[in-house]
Formats: structure tokens, C-alpha cells, sequence
């Protein structure tokens, strides 16, 4: 097989859900869906025994719900050399205060279950190739609204190890400019805004820039805009 070809896992409690998305994601010569699973149990023990490259994951399920088997599949892949799997969670509302949690436990970013098949496939590949699922406007909305509607947590100390040049960068991942957009404010190479996001991920201790924009609102490091 391809070394190209992403290996997914779909998991949602409803058959026809996992079977439409299974279906959809194998119409593209460069996926393959290597098993499914109907709840986050499930899911944890899959993605032990085929190592896949992402996982689309329902929230609401029995037995283990979706944002305990994110939580639980980051904590045994965090340090790995591969890193994966990259989780993608899949939702019914945009405006979801479970998908916030679940962005907190490790995903990568979200998707609303009625998503183009294009957008789908695209997100697919956005994630697959180490990217956070960032781009659509709604995803910092939502981080935003949540955060704002929540206390602000303890300022980790792991901030006070950044460089200004670094908080600073990390200010306008939270505001979710891309690397070239940053190098544009900033007035220096996309290469070296790459150097400054490596280390900001690496001092912080996170998995990707979906984690720094977290970590950013939920501090007070940015503060969200009022959405009234």
C-alpha cells in the first residue's frame, strides 16, 4: 500500500453515521478506513491495535464518551515518535460547550457532521499532515465563547518561560493567523515563525497549535472579544 494514504478510524454510536462517513472518506484513493467503532471504549482499544493516522469521533456515545477517549488516546500517544492519531470531533452544533472540552483533552479541531464531502476530505488531509483544524472562523468563535464564559484558569508557570518574541506569537496563533500571516505582522521569514511556534509547543509542553489557542484563552493570555 501507498506510504501516502491516510488510515482513518470513524467512531459514532449511530450505524449508519459510521457507515456513511466510512464510505464517503473511501471514495478517496488516498484514505482508508481501517475499522470503525460505536463508542469511545471502543475507540481507545482500535486505535492500540492499528496506530491510525486520524480518528473522527463522535462526542455523545455510551459506555465512554468522546472526549474521555480523546483525553485517553492523547495521554498514551503524547511523547511517541509518531504522534498520532490526529482526532477531528465530529458534532452536530457549531456552538457545542462539549466540543471545547474536547479541544481541551487533545482534538485536533471539529467538524459538523453535515460537512461537504470536499471540506471533509480536505479537513482530513489538513489534519493528517500535522496541522490543527483551525481555519474556519467558527472554531476560534466557539474557543473563544466558551472561554470567555468560563473563570480563568491558573496562568501555568510554563508561560513565564517563553520569550517575549514568543508570547507574542503566541497571541497571534490564538487569534488564528496562519505562519505566513504571523511572519506578515511580525515583519520576519515564515521560517523563522515556524522556529517560534516549535518552541512555543515545546515549552508549553503541547501537542499543536489547537492546544496553544487553548491554553492562550483559558490563561487570560488572550483575552476573548465579546460576541454580543
Amino acid at each position: 500500500m501507498n506510504a501516502a494514504v491516510v488510515r482513518l478510524v470513524v467512531v459514532d454510536d449511530q450505524e449508519v453515521v459510521r457507515a456513511g462517513f466510512a464510505a464517503l472518506l473511501e471514495t478517496q484513493p488516498d484514505f482508508t478506513v481501517v475499522v470503525t467503532a460505536a463508542n469511545g471504549l471502543e475507540a481507545v482499544q482500535v486505535c492500540r491495535e492499528q496506530d491510525p493516522d486520524v480518528v473522527l469521533m463522535d462526542i455523545r456515545m455510551p459506555t465512554m464518551d468522546g472526549i474521555e477517549a480523546t483525553r485517553r488516546i492523547t495521554a498514551e500517544t503524547t511523547g511517541s515518535n509518531s504522534g498520532r492519531p490526529r482526532i477531528v470531533i465530529l458534532t452536530t452544533f457549531d456552538l457545542d460547550e462539549h466540543v471545547f472540552d474536547a479541544l481541551s483533552a487533545g482534538a485536533n479541531g471539529f467538524l459538523l457532521k453535515d460537512v461537504t464531502a470536499e471540506r471533509l476530505f480536505d479537513a482530513v488531509r489538513v489534519v493528517a499532515a500535522g496541522e490543527a483544524l483551525l481555519a474556519p472562523t467558527v472554531t476560534r468563535r466557539l474557543i473563544g465563547e466558551f472561554a470567555r464564559l468560563r473563570p480563568i484558569a491558573q496562568r501555568p508557570a510554563a508561560l513565564d518561560a517563553l520569550t517575549p518574541r514568543e508570547t507574542e506569537v503566541l497571541r497571534l496563533i490564538a487569534e488564528g493567523l496562519s505562519n505566513a500571516e504571523i511572519a506578515g505582522r511580525l515583519i520576519v521569514s515564515e521560517e523563522t515563525v515556524k522556529t517560534h511556534v516549535s518552541r512555543v509547543l515545546s515549552k508549553l509542553q503541547l501537542r499543536d497549535r489547537t492546544q496553544a489557542v487553548v491554553l492562550a484563552y483559558e490563561s487570560g493570555l488572550v483575552i476573548p472579544r465579546s460576541t454580543g
